[in-house]
């Protein structure tokens, strides 16, 4: 009897040890995997409006909006700049409901105001990349070769790229590995040239994003002044204005289903 009991209790140990290793091993295998469900947003470090003297940054809208669908979604969001740091900020608009969850989130302010910079990204890591607008980014998104190759990335790994407004000033010097600018022969929007006439700013621009989009090749579609306008072509997703915002995330979350 003594034998059974001992016997028993090897092989209650032995089942123990196979469940516990068969768990750990499970565990590991999770730990190792990589987290997709993370997207790096974009903004500004230019905080003037050329030699103006008024104030720039990101606009809060095109950050919030976007952010709201997909952290609703479940993705996590990390914030690069091209300075890395605080990001000035522009269209501060706490009536906005959805700015002011954004501003509000404590985890997500202080992302934005201890943004990345280009060199502390791992684009593996990405299953998409923003760029939200904000005049700012006329001056410091175009030439950021970092950024770009940071997109550049994303997208050759099966990834999303999208813009609203002026974000767009980042993918028009992104090249894939072929030598293509990214935009070419694709549909894309931007914040128009009528639209910066409008604000009175298309001469203190650097240049006007319609234009040099579409010297880069990109097929560019655009609605009336401050018309909601989206445009999805081959993973890439682009908005015309801050009224787009929403409407950017929303198509930036459909095409990640896809995939």
């Amino acid at each position: 009897m003594k034998m059974s009991k001992t016997r028993v209790m090897k092989m209650l140990f032995a089942v123990i040890a196979i469940v516990f290793t068969a768990n750990m091993t499970t565990a590991q295998t999770k730990k190792q995997k990589p987290n997709k469900k993370k997207i790096l947003f974009v903004v500004t470090s230019h905080d003037k409006k050329g030699d103006t003297g008024e104030p720039t940054g990101y606009y809060l809208g095109e950050v919030s909006h976007p952010w709201e669908v997909l952290k609703n979604a479940g993705y996590e969001i990390d914030f690069v700049s091209p300075r890395g740091g605080k990001a000035p900020v522009d269209g501060f608009d706490l009536k906005d409901k959805v700015n002011a969850e954004f501003w509000n989130d404590k985890i997500y302010r202080n992302k934005v105001e201890h943004t990345k910079k280009p060199s502390q990204v791992n684009p593996n890591e990405y299953q998409a990349i923003h760029f939200a607008g904000g005049h700012g980014a006329m001056w410091d998104f175009a030439d950021n070769e970092a950024i770009a190759a940071i997109a550049s990335k994303i997208y050759e790994n099966g990834g999303v790229v999208s813009a609203v407004c002026h974000g767009p000033a980042g993918l028009v010097n992104i090249k894939l590995s072929n030598g293509q600018y990214l935009v070419d022969g694709k549909k894309v929007n931007g914040f128009t040239d009528e639209e910066e006439v409008a604000v009175k700013l298309d001469k203190v621009v650097p240049f006007l994003l319609e234009d040099k989009l579409k010297e880069r090749g990109a097929i560019f579609e655009k609605s009336g002044l401050w018309q909601v306008h989206v445009v999805t072509d081959q993973r890439l997703v682009t908005g015309q204005n801050p009224q787009s915002a929403k409407a950017v995330g929303e198509a930036v979350l459909a095409e990640l289903k896809k995939h």
